[in-house]
């Protein structure tokens, strides 16, 4: 597989800017998707005698641990749900998305109407976070059941979730901080980015106004606060109002979190009838954080990097995960498909050949999720509380139905 550098961009073939490389690509995402990823994860994590999923799972599925993520769940149920819908309504998709809801449902919510993190095999509670992220991928499971069941109950349940949420965010004092507000307040970029995916996701379900006000009100803060044009880079933590905060937290980027971002507003875009403003803001989410997250020496995207070039606290800083390349890969294609700008095939194909160099487990299928800066495996497991059945099948459905939309 190839690497290259940016300066060496000239020597890369993309793919997708021949029809004969299009179908190549569909194939690879496609036959990923139907013959590996989804198999893997059907085979491995469904739990019958308990309900919802465990992905705690060993490189050969084998469970190593049988504590259930409520995010997790929520993610691979609005992938069963979506597949049933976006791609062929398979009775097994449905049940099992149906199996997840049940458990999310059961077991996923404390008394205040918010969420755990963390429970139990049989659904007790182990941990409960300050962040909202169960919250939100359950919306986007129960929206994407909805859609898939005709479900009003799911429809009305993921809109009225949703607007605890936005509760939570609004009303001071809801959520604890991390850090002292007294001393230093901050916020996340991963607030307003969640929020617009989730409410795109719930506005396939529901025509209240909540979806598209909170879609635009997240973009504008992310544009107005947290992208940089003096450092050319999206930071993660910001003042209340977009102050730069010259400390770890502050400096620290994330490049695959705001390529992340970049498709979801490209994808907005998109959805108003390719308005160039927002197109604007993502592609230029994307140029930033891809030179400033692109390894020139291995390939690859690094975790963390410092806007200031400072060294970084965290010391996996350095290494490649899984997720950030699906996300770039998603990101760079549909930048192409939506500019026509070689660039970003040739971007794609960058990232798209390092991560498939890296990550894919020729034996037992799936992908790994850790690896060291130059490639080498850190860690065989193919799920933890963090990984499951999300990142990769959903690269691997975009990438094919953008591929599609590209045509011969």
């Amino acid at each position: 597989m190839m690497q290259a550098s940016p300066s060496e961009q000239s020597n890369v073939r993309p793919l997708i800017t021949t029809p004969e490389g299009r179908r190549e690509l569909i194939r690879i995402y496609r036959d990923g998707l139907l013959n590996d990823t989804v198999p893997f994860w059907i085979k491995h994590s469904v739990d019958r005698e308990y309900g919802g999923f465990m992905f705690c799972l060993d490189r050969d599925g084998t469970v190593i641990d049988t504590d259930k993520g409520i995010w997790t769940q929520g993610r691979f149920t609005w992938l069963l749900a979506t597949l049933y819908v976006e791609v062929e309504p398979r009775p097994e998709w449905l049940e099992l998305a149906k199996h997840g809801i049940d458990f999310l449902r059961r077991y996923g919510f404390d008394t205040d109407g918010r969420m755990f993190f963390q429970v139990t095999r049989d659904g007790r509670p182990v941990r409960k976070r300050r962040y909202i992220f169960s919250e939100t991928f359950a919306v986007s499971a129960l929206a994407a059941y909805a859609r898939a069941a005709n479900d009003d109950q799911a429809r009305q349940e993921a809109v009225d979730l949703f607007k605890l949420v936005i509760r939570y965010l609004t009303t001071p004092g809801l959520l604890p901080p991390k850090f002292n507000p007294e001393v230093r307040p901050m916020k996340s970029l991963a607030v307003p980015m969640i929020l617009i995916v989730t409410a795109q996701t719930l506005r396939q379900v529901s025509d209240d106004p909540i979806c598209n006000e909170w879609i635009e009100r997240s973009i504008t803060e992310i544009e107005r606060d947290f992208m940089k044009p003096e450092f050319e880079a999206v930071l993660e933590t910001v003042g209340p109002n977009g102050e730069f905060l010259d400390h770890f937290d502050g400096r620290m980027l994330n490049p695959g979190h705001a390529i992340e971002a970049a498709w979801f507003i490209m994808q907005e875009a998109r959805y108003r009838g390719n308005d160039s403003h927002l197109l604007k803001i993502g592609t230029t989410i994307l140029d930033w954080m891809w030179k400033r997250g692109w390894d020139d020496e291995y390939g690859g995207l690094f975790y963390f990097r410092d806007v200031k070039g400072l060294p970084v606290q965290e010391y996996w800083h350095d290494m490649k995960f899984w997720w950030p390349h699906n996300e770039a890969i998603i990101a760079t294609l549909l930048a192409y498909l939506l500019t026509r700008d070689e660039k970003y095939a040739r971007w794609h194909q960058m990232v798209h050949d390092w991560a498939y160099a890296h990550f894919p487990d020729p034996e037992y299928g799936e992908w790994f999720g850790y690896v060291h800066r130059d490639g080498r495996l850190s860690v065989p497991l193919k799920g933890n509380l963090w990984k499951g059945a999300f990142h990769l099948p959903r690269m691997q459905l975009r990438c094919w139905q953008f591929l599609e939309q590209l045509g011969g």
